[in-house]
C-alpha cells in the first residue's frame, strides 16, 4: 500500500509541475519503476479511453479490446520515442553544460507523463477532443519543466528539447488515427 501512496504522491507533483520534485527524480534511483509505471497507467488510460470512445460510437466489443490495444501501443511507443528523441537532441544538438544519462531523463519524463491519465476520459462526447488536447499540453508542459531540470536548461531550450520529442509522441499517436483502423476515427469533434 505504501508503495501506491508513494507512486500517487509523485503523480501529483509531476502534475503540479513542480520543478523541484523533477530536480529530485533526476538523481533518485529508486523512481526508476515509478515512472515506468506512470507510462504504463497514462497508456492504458489511453487505452480505455479509446476503447470506450468506441463503444460509445456504436461498436461492439471487439472495437473496445482494438481501442484498449491501439491506446495502449500507441502511447507507449509514443512516450519512449519522445524519451529518446528528447534525451538525443538534449545532449547532442542542444546540448548544455549538464550531461544527463539517458536513466535521468526516462525517470524525469516518465513521470512528467502522470496528466496521461486523463486521457481515460477521451470517450466523452464533443469533449473528448478537448480532453486529449488539453492532457498533451499539460503532459508536453510537465516534460519541460522536467528537462529543464534533468539538463539544466533554460525555459526556451528546454522547450525547443522538449517539442522535437512531444511532435513524434503525436505524431505516432495520429499514425495511429490515419492509417489503422482506430477508435480515434469515432471522436465527436
Amino acid at each position: 500500500m505504501e508503495i501506491w501512496k508513494k507512486l500517487l504522491n509523485r503523480m501529483m507533483r509531476a502534475a503540479r509541475l513542480d520543478s523541484g520534485f523533477f530536480e529530485e527524480m533526476e538523481t533518485e534511483e529508486d523512481a526508476v519503476a515509478h515512472a515506468i509505471m506512470v507510462a504504463v497507467i497514462a497508456s492504458v488510460a489511453t487505452g480505455i479511453g479509446l476503447g470506450l470512445t468506441a463503444v460509445i460510437g456504436g461498436a461492439g466489443a471487439i472495437w473496445f479490446l482494438w481501442g484498449l490495444l491501439s491506446g495502449f501501443l500507441a502511447s507507449m511507443v509514443g512516450w519512449y520515442a519522445w524519451v529518446l528523441i528528447t534525451y538525443i537532441s538534449g545532449t547532442t544538438f542542444l546540448r548544455g553544460p549538464e550531461k544527463a544519462s539517458m536513466a535521468e531523463l526516462s525517470r524525469t519524463l516518465g513521470l512528467a507523463n502522470s496528466p496521461g491519465v486523463l486521457r481515460i476520459l477521451a470517450f466523452i462526447p464533443m469533449f473528448g477532443w478537448l480532453v486529449l488536447l488539453l492532457s498533451g499540453i499539460w503532459t508536453l508542459a510537465s516534460g519541460v519543466i522536467a528537462v529543464k531540470q534533468t539538463l539544466d536548461f533554460d525555459t526556451g531550450r528546454a522547450t525547443a528539447t522538449c517539442i522535437v520529442g512531444w511532435l513524434v509522441y503525436m505524431l505516432v499517436i495520429f499514425l495511429v488515427y490515419f492509417w489503422l483502423p482506430s477508435p480515434f476515427k469515432m471522436l465527436r469533434f
